[in-house]
């Protein structure tokens, strides 16, 4: 699953495919992508721009906590940098990034990232694997999972509130696999009449 940490939907999706790994032979992997990136030079609302602007931080320190100590500790950030955006309700910044890393046992010192370029590059590639079979009119959450050829089949979403639990949350993913699956599928939708909740 690729994920921006500012995202809800991303957040709650990334809940529910912890959840599935419970209840079906699947392993979650977390890489990073960025609304930021995704929404360079796009016309957007001013307090949207300034949301953009902020974003850039969590993923760059993302992006180097991940090529210093891997996957598994970039997930364990996830899970602290969601759990302070979406429900402590934390503002983005430096004093969430340094929570986040103290919560997981990383040195403060990769807050630093946050406001450095220097892996920017590392950021639009993992970024750009992400979205390259999936498409850019779409945010995130993406998943990539087994397509029934034997390839990878990429989507967006799917976007839930609340995640499913147990076998609930193992039969939409059975769903999402059979639609994602099938040739020409492209799009399932409703409007959403809540917002996102964490529960």
């Amino acid at each position: 699953m690729w994920f921006d940490p500012l995202c809800p939907w991303a957040w709650i999706t990334s809940r529910w495919l912890l959840e599935v790994e419970q209840v079906r032979d699947v392993a979650i992997r977390f890489h990073v992508m960025s609304l930021s990136v995704l929404n360079e030079g796009r016309e957007l609302p001013e307090e949207y721009v300034d949301l953009m602007r902020q974003g850039w931080g969590p993923v760059r320190v993302c992006i180097a906590v991940e090529q210093a100590h891997g996957a598994e500790t970039l997930a364990k950030l996830y899970t602290a940098m969601g759990t302070r955006i979406h429900l402590g309700k934390e503002p983005l910044g430096r004093e969430m990034i340094v929570g986040a890393l103290t919560d997981v046992g990383l040195d403060a010192s990769f807050a630093d990232a946050a406001g450095s370029t220097a892996y920017d590059e590392a950021l639009r590639a993992s970024h750009e694997a992400g979205m390259r079979p999936v498409g850019t009119d779409v945010g995130t959450p993406v998943v990539h999972a087994p397509g029934p050829d034997g390839g990878t089949v990429a989507f967006f979403g799917p976007v839930i509130t609340p995640a499913p639990k147990g076998e609930a949350a193992g039969r939409l993913w059975d769903g999402v696999l059979l639609v994602a699956g099938t040739p020409g599928f492209y799009e399932l939708k409703r409007s959403r009449e809540i917002g996102p909740m964490f529960d």
